[in-house]
């Protein structure tokens, strides 16, 4: 059975394409459309929506990484095969190869995709709250714009389905985010809005606001649509992906 994808496309950069995966329908039983190794899913299921993945989009490939809640960036990614586990661990990559799908895998952390207005350089990142706070969203189009001589006026990004402001709750922000953070902080609700912090990170790094767009989908309210962690503990992975048409 297909996968089902949210598509985006940038304005503008047709030779770029993002999809963003639902969870439903897949194979995989109540995990439906899990593309992850790392739950408890069985595996057969697994390998049927990976190999889907890549069937589905027309990608030659897919590269995908050990998302460790870090702000690691790796450049031109060798691809996975839907049957092998991701070992690289880091939570972006980036590529200038046609064909090559950089997966990133959520359920509830923040997609967020990049691509530069020439269409050939692109690159994902991984960000929990964790990456939030550390400004992964900024250092990764730092060190994107560096590796390939790029401007960051010149990135376009765009933010999957994630956990929305309402549902993002932290109840130890002192010891979690601390004051730096307090604009983005409902003390009342005890939430985040990480999607307005995502758009200040990325447009301090240098991107102009016409350049930044977001799938303002929340995971954890939309459970026909999405896996979240915070709904339910035992659940599985949806995809995001960004490649280089041939």
């Amino acid at each position: 059975m297909a996968l089902n994808f949210i598509h985006f496309r940038f304005p503008g950069l047709s030779g770029v394409r993002c999809a963003f995966q639902t969870r439903t329908p897949g194979v995989s039983g109540p995990c439906g459309g899990n593309i992850s190794w790392d739950v408890d899913d069985d595996p057969a299921s697994v390998l049927e929506n990976r190999r889907s993945l890549v069937r589905d989009l027309g990608l030659d490939a897919f590269a995908e990484l050990h998302q460790i809640h870090t702000d690691n960036l790796v450049f031109d990614p060798a691809p996975v095969a839907p049957e092998d586990r991701a070992v690289m661990d880091a939570d972006g990559m980036a590529t200038t190869r046609p064909g090559l799908g950089l997966c990133i895998k959520t359920a509830d952390c923040q997609p967020i995709l990049l691509a530069h207005r020439d269409g050939r350089h692109i690159a994902a990142l991984h960000a929990g709250w964790r990456g939030n706070r550390c400004d992964f969203p900024g250092s990764g189009v730092a060190r994107f714009c560096e590796q390939y001589g790029l401007l960051p006026r010149d990135v376009l990004a765009v933010r999957g389905p994630s956990l929305g402001p309402a549902t993002a709750q932290f109840i130890n922000f002192e010891r979690e985010w601390g004051a730096d953070f307090a604009a983005w902080f409902a003390a009342r609700e005890q939430t985040m809005d990480l999607w307005s912090l995502t758009r200040a990170q990325l447009r301090a790094a240098g991107l102009p606001d016409s350049h930044i767009f977001g799938l303002d989908c929340c995971t954890a309210t939309m459970d026909d649509l999405f896996f979240s962690y915070r709904r339910s503990r035992h659940c599985g992975r949806q995809a995001s992906v960004i490649w280089i048409a041939r």
